[in-house]
Parts: C-alpha cells; structure tokens; sequence
C-alpha cells in the first residue's frame, strides 16, 4: 500500500507538471518578443526547457545590420554569452579539485605570486569574490586596449599594478579578475589552452556543439554582432576575447545554455557537493551562481554583458526548469523579459508592454547638456545629444543612450539607470541597483 501511495504522489507531480507545460500560452510569448524587436527595444533568442526537453525556441531580430543589409537572427545564431562565462570556468575547477590537482584552500601565490595578496587569496575566495582582487574592466583604461590582443602576461601585468579593494575573505564584491585568474589557472595545471579544455571537460562531453570559445565575430560561423540604439540599431565595438578569457570569452546559443545547466544540475559535469557550492549563498554570491527568484521560486544561474550582448540563464530546480536568452541589442532588460516569459509559462498575471516611445527635439535636450559631477561617487558624467537622443558617458566608459520617459526622466534599461532632471536646479538624480545618487552641473 505504501508503495501504491508513493506511486501516486509521484504521478501527481508528474502531472502538475505536465499540465503547467499545457497550458503555457506560447502565443502570448511569441508576442512579447515579437512586440520588443517590433519598437526596437532588443535582438535576442530564447529557449527554455523543461526536464531536459526543449519546450520554445525564438529569435527575433537581426544578426548582423549593415545599412538596408539586414540578416535574421535564427535559433541557432551564437551569440556571446559574456560572464555566463564563469559557470563553465567555475565546472573546470571543480573537476580539477576532484582530480586532486587543485584544492579550495590553494594559495593564488601557488601560480601568480605577483599579485597582490597573492599569498592570501585562496580559489575558494576567487570562486565567489572575496578575494579582494581590483575588477580589471572597471579601471578607466581598459577602453584603450580593450580591442586588441592580450596574453597571459600582459593581463597578470596589468592586474599586479592595481591595489586589492579590500582584505581577501571580509567581504564580497564582483570582480572579472578573479574569473580570468580562473581560467589561466585551468591552462597552468592541464598545460592546455583554456579553449582546449572547454571543449574536452564540457561541451564535447555533454553534446553542445555551438559553445566554444570565442574569437573575432563571424557572420559566416552564424555568429552575431552586437549592437547599441540610438535612432537605428549601430554596430558596437568588439572586445578582443583574449582579454575576458575565463570571465566572460564563451560564444553560445540558449539551447546549448539550457543544456548545459541541465547537466549541471543532474551531475553530469560536477558533483553534488560541487553544485551545492555554487547553490550556497554568500553575502549574495555563491560559487559562479546567483539566487534568482521568481515569485515563491528560487531559480540559480548567471547573467552576462559584454561589448552591446547581454545575456541570461536561469535554473529553477523544483520544476526542472531552464531559460535562457541572449540578446545582441538590448534597450529593454534581459531580466525583464525573463520575468515576463516566466510570467507567461506559470500563468501569472502579465500585460505586455505597449512600448510608448517619446520622441524629444534636439532643441527640448538642450536644458539637460553639461558636465555633473556627484560628491557620492568619484565619477563625472557627461550629457550630450546626437540629433533627437540625449547621451550619458560616465568617465573613462563608453556614451550610452538614454531613453525619454517623459516629465525630465530618462532611462537607460540595460544597466537599469534611471535619471530625473531638474533643469532649474541644474541637477539630476541617478537610480541604479536601488541606490540613489544626486548630480550637480559644474558647468
């Protein structure tokens, strides 16, 4: 009898995930994404999946924009995937501590002892970002070689010239470095390159065959470029990959993505005390992964951003669940239009966007143009305006466009910026990861 009930329970489950896959309103969906290449709010292309069997695929957009040569984005466009990146990094040393080459309390010093704390940096503190390590992208020259080739050395020069922000293991705090560290790690211990090992540790053993290591973008490999908006979709500038290596090189499709979190999940790649490293929470940081809710749901996975691709990917264990979407041209957030393709699966309540846009004349931005500074950040920024689309450009950081939101707010949704003017008082108000930030005009 006990074996009939427990028979049962498990049909139920089965059951009530059978049905919520039913009724998912793929049409709805289709819309959604359909309606944000229509207003020119992003490119992207989505899958999720479901036990490991793919449920939706769409692409929408272009993959590559060349004047009226306008190329179609397709399911099977790679895209890169930026510091999703870091999973596949985070796999590769979980399997060489298991093979004993490696452990979470080796010093950093063991293979760079030339940067800073090395000494006292462990891989478990690189693992989830307290270590103290500078994040490289963030220093105000990146820009300037950011589009040529790096080795190893060139980096490690670059990382060792730099002060640690804080004592390794007092806190935590993102930072590319350690990811980078990561991978050439990998290439110290195996003698392989990073690429190399990619593909024999995890896509080779798993079937993924449009993830690899990213080079020079290829239109003729299927591979997109990236793109800003400001009136027309423009070519971003590309990032040498030899720079974000282990951090942020990989160049992937959602449904590889899917199926590699999958894997993760169902221990094909690691163990299960690996993968609950990566599940467990550390002022907000796990191993590679981060919680990401949704409603009662606790889904893990990661996001990326690199040159104009955006990227995300996303686990929900108790129902199997996996998405992912990578985009080349992003005005409206990838988390966003997560949110709403889970909204849409679950059945909970969503309105899609009307995407109203507000168009502004060159003469309306003139109030805003000038230099701001803040006494709550070291950064100056820039406003300016390119015929009707007014500009932000942080110090030392490219110019992104700022969308009108009407009654002197702006908003740039890919790095969720939100900035309120106040003309008379020559002052804005930034909003960004739910801190507030005030902004004086000095001239």
């Amino acid at each position: 009898m006990r074996q009939k009930t427990v028979n049962l329970l498990l049909l139920f489950i089965f059951l009530q995930g059978a049905a919520c896959a039913q009724n998912f309103n793929k049409a709805k969906l289709d819309s959604f994404l359909v309606a944000l290449n229509a207003h020119n709010q992003n490119m992207g292309s989505m899958t999720i999946a479901v036990d490991g069997k793919v449920i939706y695929q769409k692409a929408v957009g272009y993959s590559q924009v060349n004047g009226t040569l306008k190329t179609p984005a397709t399911i099977n466009t790679k895209y890169r995937i930026g510091s999703i990146s870091k999973m596949f990094t985070a796999t590769m040393i979980f399997q060489l501590i298991d093979e004993g080459k490696l452990n979470f309390d080796t010093p950093l010093a063991s293979f760079f002892p030339q940067l800073p704390n090395a000494g006292k940096i462990t891989i478990s503190e690189m693992l989830d970002h307290r270590s103290g390590l500078h994040n490289f992208t963030n220093d105000s020259l990146y820009h300037t070689y950011m589009g040529k080739p790096m080795s190893q050395a060139d980096m490690t020069g670059i990382i060792a010239k730099e002060k640690s922000d804080f004592e390794p293991d007092t806190k935590a705090e993102y930072s590319n470095t350690n990811f980078l560290l990561l991978g050439y790690i990998i290439e110290k211990l195996t003698g392989e390159t990073y690429a190399q090992e990619l593909k024999k540790r995890v896509t080779s053993k798993i079937g993924l065959t449009n993830t690899y290591y990213g080079t020079k973008a290829n239109p003729a490999k299927n591979e997109a470029y990236s793109y800003t908006y400001a009136g027309q979709w423009t070519q971003m500038p590309e990032t040498d990959m030899s720079i974000p290596g282990g951090a942020g090189a990989i160049v992937s499709t959602p449904a590889d993505l899917v199926k590699f979190i999958d894997a993760l999940f169902a221990g094909k790649l690691i163990n299960p005390a690996s993968l609950q490293l990566m599940k467990t929470m550390k002022d907000n940081f796990g191993m590679a992964m981060f919680v990401m809710p949704f409603y009662e749901k606790k889904g893990y996975g990661h996001g990326g951003s690199i040159d104009g691709f955006t990227s995300l990917l996303t686990y929900f264990p108790e129902d199997k669940l996996a998405i992912a979407y990578t985009s080349n041209g992003a005005r409206y957030s990838n988390n966003d239009i997560c949110i709403g393709a889970l909204s849409i699966y679950f059945n909970k309540p969503y309105t899609i966007p009307e995407f109203k846009e507000i168009t502004l004349t060159t003469a309306q931005l003139d109030k805003y143009l000038g230099h701001y500074a803040s006494e709550q950040m070291p950064l100056k920024i820039a406003i300016t305006k390119n015929g009707t689309t007014l500009f932000g450009q942080a110090t030392g950081q490219p110019a992104f466009p700022l969308t009108a939101e009407g009654d002197d707010k702006f908003s740039f949704t890919r790095a969720g910026v939100n900035i309120a003017f106040e003309p008379a008082k020559k002052t804005f108000t930034l909003i960004q990861g739910g801190k507030t930030y005030l902004f004086t005009k000095t001239d």
